[in-house]
């Protein structure tokens, strides 16, 4: 199979995995607000007991998708009117979004396996830093004088509001980001060079906040390790 292909089959079934209904919380999300028509992000993370942030990242790729919607809700207090969320089509069978997000992992592991693993985990991280960089251009202008701390604790939050529900970890010398959501789920497990691109993710990420140091290290659950952090 042709290089080119391969890579951008990978990149593909990548940007499918990370917006499809496979994530748990989402999936839990598009549930409730099927049977809460009207509900509020706030509503929402207190049901899935996850910070509003993550929801209203959820929120946004189901919408994105086409599969929820919201209306403007009377304003109680001063400030923005809250919005209240509603799907766009009730009849909708999460089976087939499931049957969707089976294929989708067979094609990934496919692709992954006709790589071969050198290949496909500098791939893997090659997506990621790719995608950290895209990511680190939303924050604004790299500053040149940000420590590696400060930059870490930055992205943790950024992660969080992208759905990773990350946190930082610090000692003297080094930061840490611990993830807690992979949005990989268990194609992760059988492919731990997915790990990968959260390496490459969190480099991106240094690399576009302007930190002064951008190499990382990995350990993740999928690797047998107590749990997935990426550290500089």
């Amino acid at each position: 199979m042709d290089n080119g292909l391969d890579a951008a089959l990978f990149t593909a079934t990548v940007t499918s995995l990370t917006h499809s209904f496979g994530d748990n919380t989402r999936r839990k999300i598009y549930l409730y607000v099927r049977e809460n028509p009207g509900v509020t992000a706030t509503a929402l993370a207190e049901h899935c007991q996850v910070h509003a942030n993550v929801v209203r990242h959820h929120l946004e790729r189901l919408r994105e998708g086409g599969y929820v919607t919201y209306d403007n809700l009377k304003k109680t207090t001063v400030g923005r009117p809250a919005k209240g969320y509603r799907v766009v089509d009730d009849s909708l069978v999460m089976d087939g979004a499931m049957r969707r997000d089976a294929l989708m992992v067979a094609l990934l592991e496919m692709a992954l396996e006709r790589l071969g693993p050198d290949e496909a985990e500098a791939m893997a991280h090659d997506v990621g830093v790719d995608y950290g960089r895209t990511l680190g251009a939303t924050v604004g202008a790299a500053d040149p004088n940000r420590s590696v701390k400060s930059a870490m604790a930055s992205i943790a939050g950024l992660l969080t509001a992208h759905g990773f529900a990350a946190r930082t970890e610090e000692d003297e010398f080094s930061a840490s980001v611990v993830s807690e959501n992979c949005p990989f789920g268990s194609a992760a497990t059988h492919h731990p060079v997915l790990c990968a691109v959260d390496r490459g993710l969190i480099a991106g990420l240094l690399e576009g906040l302007g930190a002064a140091r951008t190499t990382v290290t990995l350990t993740s659950r999928a690797r047998g390790d107590d749990a997935c952090r990426v550290t500089a």
